[in-house]
């Protein structure tokens, strides 16, 4: 019982002390720019190794930092949002377990022992999403676990097709690879990433994974499972230059955040907003890192894991005090009722726009930047212009439903801030998302990027989000004033709203063609002829032999009699 009790304190001291010294750890290899390798030999094959290894660098060392402060105060949050469940434990130590696979995949440069933190990200995941144990929750963990599978089958592959180098280890040989074609392997590489990533046409299985419970949202969505797409091609930078693969992800990632800007503009789901936001971050991350700029990719992967598990946090708080409902238009009016959670809130919102001077000011202005100076697309140009609006549209448009206009919650309704333990837990991260940005900068980027735009392309990002934010709150009054105007363009609202079908096509389609063919071979083999011809069909001609020779064994004269005639007369016929 007293574990219990505070095993969430405990769990948040352990991550913070681990997290503060792989910070000092990252602080001391950037400066002195050395690499640690460890490399533990487990068999031998003629001259192929399997070597399990582990590389200590500024990046992997720093992304973990992230991750453990990260995973602290969301397991310090989750001993008040949690407590009331039977199964309080088991949540913990999935989580531990979530971050343990989580911190094997950022420290492995070896595809076969990346494979285990991979694999293990996979599979928890799966238990988490179902956790609460409903239908929904089972709908939404298959369809993340084996929307998940076709990137494990991606890295099982390329573990296959890397064997003929001698060694796994991606670090050495990226740059071999990148002066050769290895056109399949750098293709197997970017689907494994972008499955985990979810990006197009893999990306209906993560506003689902909404069916866990919000500390696992916060988790998962700022710096472990979906981010790990992105760090592995951080990694594979690399080998990626030159490629034709780039520009296939470029085209894939604008497609992938102009979707989910859209979709979160037509969606009422509190926590599938969010996460519809962080899929759109996503496609920014590798759209960039397509464009040459993996340190930039890196940088806003750090500066949004902040902000969004604060986020989530926060989304979490407001949905435990309105009882568990989830729907912006039964909210309203929070701030009168929650100051310091729709604070925090309202700092990583403006940190999701890229408000100046918070820590996604930082690095989504300087991406834009480069994105803009860049020998880029026209196409990829305009949704790069159309996302950055949008998220700001979605944003007022989350403000305007649920924490400013008047209340729409019950009368018997009691909210309030006084969870001390989901409050204290916020305040970290919220320090970090104004101030964090700033100080990455500073430590990334010693040298500033030379920037050369003309002024109407230096005052697009700030245009585009202003425009954005008006076009955001002038739809929401239009909504709340005109609400069945939709109906004229119900196709285009159900395309827009629903991810362009992408949740319809990665279950529907696959699974009613499959359940189809199962239909089929139900009635025509396992009610028909395998029937026949199978299990029934052998028992039924063993019981008939076997009944003849329990015949032949009942020591019956006439029985005898006749065999020895029989057998009489086929010698007469052999030998005479």
């Amino acid at each position: 019982m007293v574990w219990m009790i505070y095993m969430h304190k405990i769990s948040m001291l352990g991550l913070w002390a681990g997290s503060l010294v792989c910070g000092t750890v990252s602080l001391m290899k950037l400066f002195s720019g050395v690499t640690s390798v460890i490399e533990w030999d487990l068999a031998s094959l003629n001259s192929l190794s399997v070597v399990f290894v582990l590389i200590f660098d500024w990046i992997s060392m720093l992304f973990l930092c992230f991750v453990l402060l990260i995973s602290g105060s969301v397991m310090y949050y989750s001993g008040s949002y949690m407590k009331e469940d039977k199964n309080f434990n088991r949540f913990m130590y999935l989580v531990l377990m979530f971050v343990l696979s989580m911190a094997m995949m950022v420290l492995s440069p070896n595809l076969v022992s990346i494979l285990l933190g991979w694999d293990g990200l996979g599979l928890v995941s799966y238990a988490l999403v179902i956790f609460y144990q409903n239908e929904k929750s089972a709908n939404a963990g298959m369809l993340t676990i084996l929307s998940n599978r076709v990137g494990d089958v991606a890295i099982l592959l390329s573990i296959g097709l890397m064997a003929s180098l001698g060694s796994w280890n991606f670090v050495i040989y990226s740059y071999y690879i990148m002066d050769t074609e290895w056109i399949l392997f750098k293709f197997l590489l970017m689907l494994s990433a972008m499955t985990k990533s979810a990006q197009i046409p893999f990306s209906a299985w993560l506003p689902a994974a909404m069916a866990a419970p919000t500390p696992v949202s916060a988790l998962v969505h700022s710096s472990t499972l979906v981010t790990a797409g992105v760090y592995l091609m951080i990694r594979f930078s690399g080998a990626l230059e030159g490629s034709k693969i780039q520009g296939m992800l470029l085209i894939i990632s604008c497609l992938t955040m102009f979707m989910a800007g859209l979709g979160a503009n037509f969606e009422y789901d509190l926590k599938k907003i969010i996460a519809l936001s962080t899929l759109s971050q996503l496609g920014v991350m590798l759209s960039i890192l397509a464009l040459g700029y993996p340190d930039l990719s890196f940088f806003h992967l750090l500066s949004h894991a902040l902000f969004k598990a604060l986020l989530f946090m926060c989304a979490g708080i407001i949905i435990h005090s309105v009882g568990n409902y989830q729907d912006i238009r039964c909210m309203g009016g929070l701030i009168k009722f929650m100051p310091l959670s729709v604070s925090f809130m309202s700092v990583s919102n403006l940190a999701l726009c890229g408000f100046p001077f918070l820590a996604g000011f930082y690095s989504k202005d300087m991406i834009l930047e480069v994105a803009f100076m860049s020998w880029i697309n026209f196409i990829s140009l305009l949704l790069y212009i159309l996302a950055t609006g949008l998220t700001v549209m979605y944003t007022m448009r989350l403000i305007f439903y649920s924490l400013s206009g008047n209340s729409n919650l019950s009368v018997m309704m009691n909210i309030s801030d006084e969870d001390k333990i989901m409050s204290n837990s916020m305040i970290l991260l919220g320090v970090s998302a104004i101030f964090m940005g700033a100080v990455l900068s500073w430590v990334i980027f010693p040298e500033p990027y030379m920037i050369c735009l003309n002024m109407m392309m230096k005052n697009m990002v700030l245009g585009v989000s202003l425009a954005g934010g008006v076009m955001g709150y002038m739809f929401n009054l239009l909504n709340v004033s005109y609400n069945l105007k939709s109906i004229n363009n119900y196709k285009m609202v159900v395309m827009s709203g629903s991810m362009w079908f992408m949740p319809f096509l990665s279950t529907k389609k696959f699974s009613g063609s499959s359940l189809i063919s199962g239909v089929g071979v139900e009635k025509l083999g396992d009610k028909g002829w395998f029937e026949y011809f199978g299990g029934q069909g052998m028992y039924f001609l063993f019981k008939k032999y076997f009944s003849l020779l329990n015949e032949l064994q009942l020591n019956n004269i006439k029985v005898f009699m006749k065999i020895f005639v029989v057998g009489l007369v086929i010698m007469l016929f052999v030998f005479v």
